[in-house]
């Protein structure tokens, strides 16, 4: 089942972050489906979170679709190389999001390993947020795209998930945050062999 707006526009990040795991996330691309299972996500807060794009309010391009209603794709580019992708929660004007770092890929593998010019379905196929939009197609043409749509969207299967298989900790690369940096906004399956690693 399609998640609906209501699940997006909750105003606990965090929570949608960790609810997230164990969820479906697909692309389609002229009828090209890709998709897996959400295994790792981070949380950014616009209000009291210096690793937030928005925080202290910051408006800008790039950032204006955060303030947006959740349940809209946040896209951006890191390292002039890799699209991040995010999804928007929250009501309007909140600026909340959370980032999709990697999926255990079960829909067109074959496409995804083309896109990552790969042979073999090996985890960095979609083990780290920039490679997973690599692998999914997504790009900064998605940008805003609604989560309810048919171009991108994440669906429940059902998979309950124990919270002694969920492991908790700090978010990645975001040492410029200080104290923020130590926040355990960072969630994934424990032992799953499709998680992104710190290099």
């Amino acid at each position: 089942m399609k998640l609906k707006k209501d699940f997006y526009t909750r105003t606990d990040v965090v929570q949608v972050a960790q609810d997230l795991l164990g969820k479906y996330l697909y692309t389609n691309h002229d009828g090209l489906l890709t998709g897996g299972m959400i295994v790792e996500t981070e949380a950014y807060s616009g209000t009291n979170d210096k690793a937030c794009h928005a925080h202290m309010n910051r408006r800008t391009r790039r950032t204006e679709i955060m303030y947006h209603e959740g349940g809209v794709a946040y896209v951006y580019l890191v390292y002039g190389m890799y699209n991040l992708f995010n999804i928007i929660t929250n009501v309007e004007g909140s600026a909340d999001a959370v980032l999709v770092r990697a999926i255990e890929p079960t829909e067109g593998i074959e496409e995804m390993l083309l896109r990552r010019n790969m042979v073999t379905p090996k985890p960095n196929l979609t083990a780290g947020p920039g490679v997973m939009s690599i692998a999914l197609g997504i790009d900064r043409s998605h940008y805003g795209a609604p989560l309810t749509g048919d171009t991108i969207w994440i669906e429940d299967k059902g998979i309950a998930l124990s919270a002694e298989g969920i492991a908790v900790g700090p978010r990645i690369g975001i040492d410029y945050a200080g104290e923020d940096a130590l926040l355990p906004w960072r969630f994934w399956l424990k032992g799953n062999k499709w998680v992104s690693r710190k290099k």
